[in-house]
């Protein structure tokens, strides 16, 4: 049977379980806020934390709480930080739009924890939140775990994909195959070509979300309410920032304007927008992949991508290409995230955003999900596929498109007279073009070469 205490907030008494470090405030978000039971991600309870720490460590060289008291907070947080620390967090994501609720969590907690470390009181309010408000901790938090989360996985994990895909690259350069427009037969490609382009667009993606680290790392904190920095010491953003930059070892600024920054989210907009362009680049190389798989008899059969697992629990032998599914769901998930967090960032009403929870659940999800799915993709389906030469070169030789490269020579309606031909006689484009032209076999195998016109013809 649940044991209870109870707790007495500025709207009264409330009880409250005796083991949890949580007060009133919270107790009344549980009871208030039964919605999706999910509460905010680990990532930014860590970042709401660390922000927790930063302020205790500026207030107290300030002089605006004792020193002693500072250095309490200070190992709570890290106290929690070393456990599992969600489970004093249970707050829903469907909270108040301010994020007050999880502000509240977070101070109630290290008051308590803090408390027993000092030896006396320590208020929520007054002295862990000291010099803040929920309206630029929030944004604050959000913009320190996107920028951990981006600095610390998903940049790693982009870069790693694109390394994976550029060795590819290299392996299966002698392989020619046909290439695809409107997923009909094109003019011929080296594979290495096709996953060079890949690799382009991963490193793109990875100097656009580079270019949007300063940017997110610049933080609301200091301008509490409203912008105009109420009741935090002069020094306090600075202060903050330079003990958050030390502890993290990135560089934090505070914000240029705290008006902008409390009063939007455009910073987390666009890079949500990033994510989504991320996305759709992941989703094209999961699909091509697919496609490159399919088969292994009735599609393309271009390569065999590794087997993981059993594909069905019905038709035995089959093994599907689940990896770059899993890519393809997940690209799917941040786009509808990006939709989502557009609309949130539309709620700057005034000088406040009002969908502050929301916008840091999308925001981190996405790139969790990127930052894994990635790898993954890296490791277990780019890194592994093996090339069915076999099922190339028999695409190859039927191909009559390769007629393309006589146009010069004969002209295109000549070219395509062949090529219709090839089409309806089921022959090698070669020989039909032997037939109707009077050039040799040999200066045909010459100017139809497959590997010679990928590199832009004889």
């Amino acid at each position: 049977m649940t044991r209870y205490r109870t707790e007495k907030d500025s709207m009264g008494e409330l009880k409250v379980p005796s083991s949890a470090l949580y007060g009133a405030q919270t107790q009344r978000a549980i009871d208030n806020f039964p919605v999706s039971g999910q509460p905010l991600p680990h990532a930014f309870i860590r970042a709401l934390l660390l922000a927790k720490r930063a302020a205790a460590t500026a207030n107290s060289k300030l002089g605006q709480i004792p020193a002693e008291m500072g250095e309490a907070i200070c190992q709570s947080v890290d106290a929690l930080l070393e456990e599992d620390f969600m489970t004093h967090f249970p707050v829903d994501i469907f909270q108040t739009g301010s994020g007050t609720s999880s502000n509240m969590n977070a101070n109630e907690v290290l008051a308590t924890l803090a408390s027993r470390h000092y030896g006396q009181p320590v208020s929520p309010n007054d002295h862990i939140n000291c010099g803040q408000s929920s309206n630029d901790v929030i944004p604050t938090t959000i913009h320190i775990s996107a920028s951990l989360a981006l600095a610390e996985a998903l940049l790693p994990a982009l870069q790693h994909l694109e390394s994976v895909i550029r060795r590819k690259a290299t392996e299966v350069a002698a392989y020619v195959k046909t290439g695809r427009t409107h997923l009909m037969d094109a003019m011929p490609v080296r594979m290495s070509q096709s996953l060079d382009a890949w690799a382009d667009q991963i490193a793109r993606n990875i100097t656009h979300l580079k270019q949007l680290q300063p940017s997110i790392q610049s933080l609301a904190q200091g301008g509490t309410a409203v912008g105009t920095g109420i009741n935090a010491h002069p020094d306090f953003a600075a202060a903050f920032t330079l003990a958050l930059s030390t502890h993290t070892g990135m560089t934090f600024t505070p914000a240029e304007n705290f008006f902008t920054h409390i009063g939007s989210q455009d910073i987390a907009v666009a890079l949500s927008g990033q994510l989504k362009t991320t996305a759709v680049t992941i989703m094209k190389i999961a699909n091509d992949l697919r496609w490159m798989n399919s088969g292994p008899l009735a599609g393309l059969g271009e390569i065999e991508l590794e087997a993981l697992q059993p594909g069905s629990s019905i038709m035995p032998g089959k093994v599907n290409p689940v990896i770059p599914e899993a890519a393809a769901m997940v690209a799917a998930q941040v786009i509808g995230n990006d939709t989502t967090l557009t609309v949130a960032g539309q709620s700057g009403n005034f000088e406040l955003n009002v969908m502050l929870p929301l916008v840091a659940k999308n925001l981190l999800e996405s790139l969790t999900l990127l930052s894994n799915v990635s790898r993954l993709l890296a490791d277990k389906a780019i890194a592994t596929f093996t090339v069915r030469e076999d099922k190339l070169n028999e695409a190859l030789a039927r191909n009559p498109i390769l007629v393309t490269a006589l146009n010069p020579i004969i002209g295109y309606l000549k070219a395509a007279e062949i090529a219709k031909l090839a089409y309806q006689e089921n022959r090698p484009i070669i020989e039909v073009a032997e037939q109707h032209t009077d050039l040799s076999k040999a200066e045909l195998e010459r100017l139809l070469d497959p590997a010679s016109l990928t590199d832009g013809g004889p």
